[in-house]
C-alpha cells in the first residue's frame, strides 16, 4: 500500500513539474501576431496607405476581430498597431472595472518616452525620488474602473509603493473593493465622445484628464500628476470585440504608448453573440464609411 502511494506521490509531482514547464514555455514564447490583413508599407510615410482605402481594401470580419487578444497586439509593429485601430469602431462606453496594461510595438522600448515629452519629471514641480518613467506609466496604466452613466473613469491603483516619493503619508488614501478586490481608485478622468488624433474619420471614447480637479474624490496630489497642471494625459479607445478595448495614450498633445483594456467576463458572455452579429451599441460617431466585411 506504501509502495502504491509512493508511486503515486511520485507520479503526481512529475505532472506538476511538467505542468509548469509547459506554463513556462507558453510565457516565455514570442507572441504571435493575429491573423489578420495589414496593407504593405515601408518606413516612409509616403508608402502608408491611407486608411480610407484602407478600410477599403482590408475590411474585418467579426471573426476576425474575435482573434485578436492583448498579447498577440504585442507582436505587431506601431503602424499595424495604427491600421488595426483606424478600421475600428469606438462600441458602447464601458461600464465596470477592466484590467489595463501598456505595450510598446515590435521593435521600440519605449524608454525615457515619457520624461521627453513631458519635458523632464523635475518640472512638475514634485519631487519624484527614485520613479522611473516607465514605472510611473504602469502604475498609470493598471486598470480602469469606467462609471458609464455619471461619464467618468477612475484608474485602478494596486500598489502604492511606486507613488510614495510623491504621496508621503498614503494611509489617508481610502482602499476600496473593486471586483473582490482591494485596490485604490486614483487619477479621474471625463468620459465623452470625441475625435480621434489618429483617424478623424470618426469617433473615439475619450478619457480626459485635463479638468478631473473639479470630479468628485479628486485627490491634489497626486491625481494632478495627469491633469494639465502635470502630465496633460488624454487617452482614447476604441472596441475590438465586446469587453476588450485597444487605446492611445497622448501626453501634452504627443503619441506616448498603446495599452489595452479587458473584461473577461463580459468578453466571455458576448464574443460569440458578437460574431455572430448581433447589433453592438455605438455611442459615438461612426462617420461615413462603411465598416466591416
Amino acid at each position: 500500500m506504501r509502495s502504491r502511494l509512493h508511486r503515486l506521490l511520485i507520479a503526481a509531482a512529475v505532472l506538476v513539474v511538467a505542468a509548469a514547464g509547459v506554463w513556462l514555455v507558453v510565457a516565455l514564447r514570442p507572441p504571435r501576431p493575429p491573423d489578420i490583413a495589414f496593407a504593405p508599407y515601408q518606413d516612409a510615410y509616403s508608402t502608408k496607405m491611407d486608411f480610407a482605402r484602407l478600410e477599403h481594401e482590408h475590411p474585418f470580419t467579426r471573426a476576425e476581430r474575435a482573434r485578436i487578444t492583448p498579447r498577440s497586439l504585442r507582436a505587431l509593429d506601431q503602424e499595424q498597431v495604427n491600421q488595426l485601430y483606424a478600421r475600428l469602431t469606438a462600441g458602447p462606453i464601458p461600464d465596470g472595472p477592466f484590467e489595463g496594461d501598456l505595450f510598446f510595438p515590435k521593435g521600440a522600448s519605449g524608454h525615457g518616452r515619457l520624461s521627453e515629452i513631458a519635458g523632464g519629471l523635475k518640472g512638475l514641480g514634485v519631487q519624484l525620488g527614485t520613479i522611473t518613467t516607465e514605472s510611473l506609466g504602469r502604475a498609470l496604466w493598471k486598470g480602469k474602473v469606467f462609471y458609464r452613466d455619471q461619464r467618468i473613469l477612475r484608474n485602478r491603483i494596486d500598489d502604492l509603493a511606486i507613488l510614495k516619493p510623491v504621496l508621503g503619508d498614503t494611509g489617508t488614501i481610502p482602499r476600496v473593493s473593486v471586483d473582490g478586490e482591494r485596490t485604490w481608485l486614483l487619477f479621474p478622468a471625463k468620459l465623452y465622445c470625441g475625435q480621434s488624433l489618429l483617424d478623424g474619420r470618426r469617433e473615439s471614447i475619450i478619457i480626459d484628464y485635463a479638468f478631473s480637479d473639479d470630479l468628485p474624490d479628486y485627490r491634489e496630489i497626486p491625481d494632478f500628476l495627469a491633469g494639465r497642471r502635470g502630465l496633460e494625459i488624454r487617452d482614447e479607445i476604441r472596441m475590438v470585440r465586446p469587453g476588450f478595448y485597444l487605446g492611445r495614450a497622448y501626453a501634452n498633445g504627443a503619441f506616448l504608448l498603446n495599452f489595452t483594456l479587458e473584461n473577461t467576463t463580459l468578453a466571455d458572455r458576448d464574443t460569440d453573440a458578437f460574431v455572430q452579429a448581433r447589433t453592438v451599441t455605438e455611442d459615438c460617431w461612426t462617420g461615413t464609411q462603411r465598416t466591416g466585411a
